[in-house]
């Protein structure tokens, strides 16, 4: 912490994440926060946040974020192939780390055929993302500061509450379902495997995924029993590009060698499922939700589209400004809009414990070993896929 006892915050990115989590910081005003350097690849981008969010400082290298003393975390908000090496040299460096999902994945190696997402076996993948998610465990294992794993779904209020009731009931969780879908993303990498490790599974899957994942280790300890994913089956497809030009025109997505759609279903230890899925086939905004059949509850948690508020529009005359929902072209006619987007996410919650965490040295709630097995269960699935078969963990 400087002089002022704030936290001192750097940010590598300049992106959407980066906005989220920003926006979710200006909310949280419990702890001082110095916004002290941002950095990103492109200068116009990172001038722009720089002013946006009121930071002191702004550049196009890393090294800016790791060399200055003041700087106690490091909030990394990049494209997903650059996480790796950002988290090793950060904690290297002396400095706390939230990363933006997913922690890793595999972009390609010297000799790869591109584009890798069609020619490299997801075998190799699968063991390649293993041994450097092991290297990361030694790195942050091996370091005096705190990785903090930025998925906010497990700091959404909704699965907050889920959490609560598992625990005072004690409930099983004998099947859950979740899903991210929209029509596809705003990033021009997100079609490509060597940018973004993989397709909407990855890139939207991670999010229910791992709130299921978290879910059930609440329920484990609150059992005092072990309850691990056992196997990993999955089915993954590009659909969008078989269609025309004029057919696609309503649909962001466009895959160049990464799914557009993806179903996992897993079988836990303790013999119960759950089943994920993730599309960039959805129209109308984003599609958000986790749903556990319990052995005395049913509990539907839906983050997205929420129905606090309608709208019903004729034009969009002076909405410019006016945010109404994420992924819908355009507010006419009916809409749900989000409302409190931040908090309802869970944005806000998960920043806050990541800065309460670092000033009062205390566990985060989402770090290394969430982040860990979302990856190995992410890729044991794009294994599954390709071999048509189940993937014992």
């Amino acid at each position: 912490m400087n002089a002022k006892g704030e936290v001192c915050l750097g940010v590598a990115g300049a992106g959407r994440a980066t906005e989220l989590h920003m926006n979710a910081l200006k909310r949280f005003g419990g702890i001082p926060v110095c916004y002290k350097h941002i950095m990103a690849r492109r200068f116009e981008q990172v001038q722009t946040m720089k002013d946006r969010y009121g930071f002191i400082n702004a550049s196009l290298d890393f090294e800016d974020l790791l060399n200055d003393p003041e700087i106690d975390v490091i909030d990394i908000c990049t494209p997903p192939y650059v996480h790796e090496d950002m988290v090793e040299r950060a904690m290297r460096a002396g400095k706390h780390v939230i990363c933006e999902k997913p922690l890793s994945g595999y972009f390609g190696e010297e000799g790869d055929v591109e584009p890798i997402g069609k020619n490299v076996s997801k075998v190799k993948m699968y063991d390649k993302v293993l041994e450097n998610l092991n290297r990361l465990r030694a790195t942050v294992e091996a370091s005096d500061t705190m990785f903090m794993y930025a998925e906010n779904f497990v700091y959404a209020p909704a699965v907050v509450k889920a959490s609560e009731i598992i625990q005072k009931k004690k409930s099983r969780i004998l099947f859950a379902k979740g899903e991210e879908s929209l029509k596809g993303s705003s990033s021009p990498v997100a079609g490509e495997w060597n940018r973004t490790g993989g397709g909407t599974f990855i890139r939207t899957g991670a999010h229910p995924l791992t709130a299921i994942l978290w879910l059930k280790s609440i329920e484990s300890q609150t059992r005092e029993e072990e309850i691990r994913v056992e196997s990993v089956y999955a089915d993954m497809e590009t659909i969008t590009n078989q269609l025309s030009e004029y057919e696609h025109r309503h649909i962001a997505a466009r895959p160049h060698d990464v799914e557009d759609f993806g179903a996992v279903v897993l079988t836990f230890s303790d013999k119960t499922k759950a089943m994920i899925m993730a599309t960039d086939t959805l129209l109308g905004g984003s599609k958000n939700y986790v749903e556990l059949y319990c052995n005395d509850a049913v509990i539907n948690c839906r983050l997205t589209m929420a129905n606090f508020m309608e709208t019903y529009f004729l034009d969009e005359d002076n909405l410019e400004d006016v945010y109404i929902s994420e992924m819908l072209p355009q507010k006419t006619g009916w809409n749900y809009p989000f409302l409190e987007d931040e908090i309802i996410r869970g944005y806000t919650d998960e920043m806050r414990d990541f800065i309460e965490s670092i000033y009062f040295h205390r566990t985060p709630k989402s770090g290394f070993d969430l982040a860990y097995d979302t990856v190995r269960v992410i890729y044991a699935a794009y294994k599954s896929a390709e071999l048509k078969r189940p993937i014992e963990l």
